[in-house]
């Protein structure tokens, strides 16, 4: 099921500095917003937050009207999360068992399929987060949130990766994503954060 994503003057702190405080936005079925902002302004924090890896202070998070996301997420960190001594179809095995989707759709979306029986240990940085990207899309979950995901991916690569989350979208799929490079979405709304924070869509 997709749906509205609300987030309602959600507060959090890192270590033992607020980096939130009191940050508010909804996005729609389909909606693509990027967190911008100065190193340390507390994107990261807030795409940990809504992915339930991090603690709120105070505030609500709701999608589709429900307080329960689990399920519903697809995160994305600044590790690609791949286990080496796995093949490139093996690392995505999990996330297939659990949502029914194939594997192997979701290798050609990022041109993986040539290196599906391939080590990931013998993979490139932009191989690996090109898999990565691809356990998203194995998922099924509707809302993506995304911390610099283009980090190692050459430029054909990049334009791949708009076409997956082109295709999300027309789904109805939501994108989060925290980003210091242009990222191949179309008319996002943007969220500033490290000042009182303003949404602009």
């Amino acid at each position: 099921m997709t749906g509205p994503l609300a987030v309602q003057a959600v507060s959090a702190f890192r270590g033992e500095r607020l980096v939130l405080d009191r940050v508010s936005f909804s996005l729609d079925a389909g909606g693509a917003l990027l967190l911008l902002g100065p190193n340390g302004a507390g994107k990261s924090t807030l795409l940990r937050v809504i992915a339930g890896l991090c603690r709120m202070e105070a505030g609500r998070i709701t999608y589709a009207g429900s307080d329960e996301l689990a399920g519903r997420v697809g995160y994305i960190g600044h590790q690609d999360a791949i286990k080496p001594g796995l093949t490139a179809a093996e690392n995505l095995a999990f996330a297939s068992a659990l949502s029914g989707r194939p594997v192997a759709p979701a290798l050609a979306s990022l041109d993986l399929t040539s290196l599906a029986d391939l080590p990931a240990r013998m993979l490139s940085a932009g191989q690996k987060r090109r898999l990565a990207l691809a356990r998203l899309v194995v998922s099924g979950a509707p809302l993506w949130l995304l911390d610099e995901p283009t980090l190692g991916l050459d430029t054909a690569s990049v334009a791949r990766f708009g076409a997956v989350l082109a295709e999300h979208r027309a789904r109805g799929g939501l994108v989060i994503a925290a980003t210091h490079l242009p990222l191949p979405l179309e008319a996002p709304g943007e969220l500033v954060l490290g000042r009182a924070a303003a949404l602009n869509s």
